[in-house]
């Protein structure tokens, strides 16, 4: 039985990320970044994955040497999708960028391939529009960490089917949501909210970033407090969110706050840089 080939464009967090979850599930994956020197990095952060699985005892020798032979890099994206079953994007949350990428993917893609986006708030359709067959454009929007986290949303607009990108989640040891195209989905419109009010909370002096996510985690048993899982999501993700979600929906409550913009602009953007709302030492 041929296996899936499953090309993954972007080796930033997401990307590797699902390349590895793809792999693990016995597919064969092609992860490509127009970046040289990102591919090296998400080959290395993949090593790092296997080497804490096989520590903690959930992976063994043989299944780590299966996904390094399974997972492999390419640094040209047409030669990454030329023959693939799935095309995955996880780039930046960019709508031109996607748009003008997606032609070139539908261009250069095999007819029958799975066509989908990682974005977490942008409109299905409208990256879709470049396209000259925007139906075969689906969202699926992965969560990070990816190894970890088990949702996977479907995100449909109109002629696009969601069975396909469904079953494909679930081959991969998701739990996918089917929903429908609309700004920030259902996890990103509720989720930056809170986000963006815990931000509000800290800017006013209400508690301090600790006792704010505790609040959430011993109060509603959240598995991860607003504040972490932003510096987890990344700052500058979160505020690329914010704002397209106050453009497109002009709620107040989707304004990003002051201290979330100075956070960015001085390169604090969580985990990825060593600091954030708390400081990071991995």
């Amino acid at each position: 039985m041929k296996s899936t080939l499953v090309a993954v464009i972007g080796a930033g967090t997401m990307g590797h990320g699902i390349a590895y979850v793809a792999a693990l599930s016995g597919c064969d994956v092609r992860l490509t970044d127009d970046r040289a020197d990102v591919l090296p990095q998400a080959k290395a952060k993949v090593e790092a994955l296997l080497a804490g699985g096989v520590k903690r005892g959930k992976l063994s020798e043989a299944d780590a040497a299966a996904v390094r032979q399974r997972l492999q890099t390419e640094p040209t994206v047409r030669n990454a999708i030329a023959d693939a079953d799935v095309v995955i994007e996880a780039i930046v949350e960019d709508l031109a960028i996607k748009q003008r990428l997606f032609a070139e993917i539908e261009r250069a893609a095999p007819a029958t391939a799975l066509l989908a986006t990682n974005t977490s708030s942008l409109s299905i359709a409208q990256i879709a529009a470049a396209m000259k067959q925007p139906g075969r454009l689906i969202g699926m929007h992965f969560f990070n960490p990816v190894h970890v986290m088990k949702l996977v949303e479907v995100v449909t607009h109109a002629g696009a089917a969601a069975e396909r990108a469904v079953q494909f989640a679930r081959r991969l040891g998701k739990e996918p949501i089917v929903v429908r195209d609309s700004p920030g989905f259902a996890s990103s419109r509720l989720g930056i909210v809170l986000g963006l009010e815990a931000m509000r909370m800290l800017e006013q002096g209400v508690a301090s970033a600790e006792d704010i996510d505790k609040a959430m985690e011993l109060g509603y048993n959240h598995p991860m407090g607003p504040l972490k899982l932003t510096d987890q999501v990344g700052l500058d993700v979160r505020l690329a969110i914010a704002e397209y979600l106050h453009a497109t929906l002009g709620k107040p409550h989707y304004e990003p706050p002051k201290i979330l913009r100075e956070k960015v602009k001085k390169g604090e953007l969580g985990r990825k840089t060593g600091k954030g709302f708390y400081t990071w030492s991995d």
